[in-house]
């Protein structure tokens, strides 16, 4: 038989069990269940989707999306079988346009993606909303969060340009006159710097700023004067500088306000194959708890209700395949 026959009949086999999922037709072992959607890369997904339509005409991905609100492991499934691009683009949409402005989704995504990623972002954000992100932050958010991370947007569209240490240094320079040869910092001079720097540029001021003054930025953006400009700076620094820490960071935080459940699947599908596992270190190192023992504890509901024994069954699915991705 030949290998692309065999390979799209191994596919319609895995779309046939999601399909007794979705149908509620018949029984399924959950962890086989798990196995198809998260030992697969993007192309195999797409294949996926492709196949189940043709079988079932269905979008697979439609369907996700239509039960994510309610349960936990499709939102898990949803996000995972995204393009990246557009599931950031989508996440973006819903951090400006939801029930209120969320300026942490904004910063995540906006201070944590690589440049060549980000213009993949804006350009799938366009195409599917006529708009564009820069547009759309100016219209939704206001103040130095506003201004920052126009700034940041602006910057990615930089694309190619080497490294310059005698540029960083001499950047370096000015925003510690920026931020120390008045009553009150520079604003204007340190947001103009961050738009017109490249990401590796602008932490190659940061490094070149420790290493003449001895310390982070970081911790001259405390200084009273800085006010709440200096918070929001300090927040976009680490996030770009440092991106393990600020999920780490987040996560913490979450687990702090009793809703870590979003923020862990958030946090561990888009970073899964990037940095997750430094985050679990840092996370560890900071709590004692893995990531691991962090999902079976946030997802284990114990719930004796027949609603409440569905959203277990969810949630459990929802662990066991967060879980997965950690370890892949």
């Amino acid at each position: 038989m030949d290998a692309t026959v065999q390979l799209n009949k191994k596919y319609a086999l895995d779309c046939q069990y999601l399909h007794l999922y979705f149908s509620g037709n018949g029984s399924i072992n959950n962890q086989k269940l798990v196995e198809i959607l998260a030992s697969k890369n993007l192309e195999e997904l797409k294949l996926i989707r492709h196949i189940y339509s043709a079988l079932y005409n269905h979008d697979l991905l439609h369907l996700l999306f239509t039960a994510q609100r309610t349960n936990k492991f499709t939102r898990v499934a949803y996000l995972h079988m995204r393009e990246p691009h557009e599931r950031d683009a989508e996440m973006l949409r819903g951090a400006l346009f939801g029930s209120s402005v969320d300026p942490d989704i904004l910063t995540t995504i906006v201070c944590t993606r690589l440049p060549s990623d980000l213009r993949s972002v804006k350009q799938a954000y366009r195409a599917r909303y006529n708009s564009n992100i820069e547009q759309d932050l100016a219209t939704k958010t206001k103040g130095n969060l506003k201004e920052i991370l126009l700034a940041i947007l602006n910057s990615s569209g930089i694309s190619g340009a080497r490294v310059d240490m005698s540029m960083a240094m001499c950047d370096a320079k000015v925003i510690y006159e920026a931020m120390e040869s008045g009553k009150s910092i520079d604003r204007k001079t340190i947001v103009s710097l961050l738009s017109l720097r490249s990401t590796g540029q602008l932490k190659a001021i940061l490094d070149s700023y420790k290493q003449l003054y001895g310390h982070e930025l970081f911790k001259s953006l405390k200084q009273e004067k800085c006010g709440e400009f200096g918070k929001i700076l300090r927040i976009i620094i680490q996030s770009i500088q440092y991106p393990a820490k600020h999920f780490t960071k987040k996560l913490r935080g979450a687990l702090r306000n009793n809703n870590a459940q979003e923020v862990l699947i958030q946090t561990i599908v888009t970073r899964s194959s990037i940095d997750i596992k430094e985050i679990n270190n840092l996370f560890s190192a900071k709590t004692g708890w893995s990531l691991e023992s962090l999902v079976r504890n946030e997802f284990n509901t114990g719930s004796s209700s027949s609603s409440g024994a569905n959203t277990d069954k969810a949630n459990g699915l929802a662990a066991d395949f967060l879980i997965a991705l950690l370890k892949h």
